[in-house]
């Protein structure tokens, strides 16, 4: 069983000359999107900006795309999910914490592989969650707060708790956590925030 932590080194990006283009094309992102991320907007994680990154960042945008192409190459050089967690099939990988670079915003990659649902650790977003879900098998899901979601977006609000949930075959969650705050002392039950 897994332990209840995160355990996953941050990657040395000096060894990995992808992950560093990788952290800049994140960084690009950070830029495009942060006018809507902006105090003024008063938008954080949740629903809304969920819906927000599924229309103008969704799977036929360029940086979708990158992503993707990305962390698929991550996978197969080793610098992305490289931490096991629960052996082969649930990994993590600490690429970047927050930074001035990465506008405050850590960037974590998970992998997930099962056929049928699968419970990876539960946790808490103490400030909420982007998370780009990274298809490798075309028919992979990720359970967001808001259901099932494939090739796409999914943005737990501040303060929300759960399992992260795979099936359908492997995929990689890229998360974006601001502040790089997560916490693995929530139970399952716990009430959650009134807005999700």
């Amino acid at each position: 069983m897994a332990s209840k932590t995160d355990a996953a080194a941050v990657l040395d990006l000096t060894r990995w000359p992808t992950a560093q283009k990788f952290v800049a094309r994140c960084t690009e992102f950070f830029a495009a999107v942060q006018d809507f991320l902006s105090a003024a907007t008063h938008r954080t994680p949740g629903r809304d900006l969920e819906a927000r990154l599924n229309r103008d960042f969704g799977p036929d945008t360029a940086f979708y795309q990158d992503f993707c192409a990305y962390v698929r190459q991550g996978l197969r050089e080793g610098w992305v999910a490289e931490t096991e967690i629960a052996g082969r099939d649930y990994r993590r990988g600490k690429i970047a914490l927050p930074s001035a670079e990465t506008r405050y915003f850590s960037i974590t990659t998970v992998y997930m592989r099962s056929a049928e649902a699968f419970r990876g650790q539960y946790h808490k977003h103490p400030y909420g969650e982007i998370n780009c879900v990274v298809q490798i098998d075309p028919t992979a899901e990720l359970r967001g707060m808001h259901g099932w979601q494939g090739a796409g977006w999914t943005s737990p609000g501040p303060g929300t708790h759960h399992y992260p949930e795979v099936r359908g075959g492997a995929l990689v969650a890229l998360f974006f956590l601001p502040a790089g705050r997560i916490s693995y002392d929530a139970e399952p039950g716990m009430p959650q925030p009134i807005s999700t």
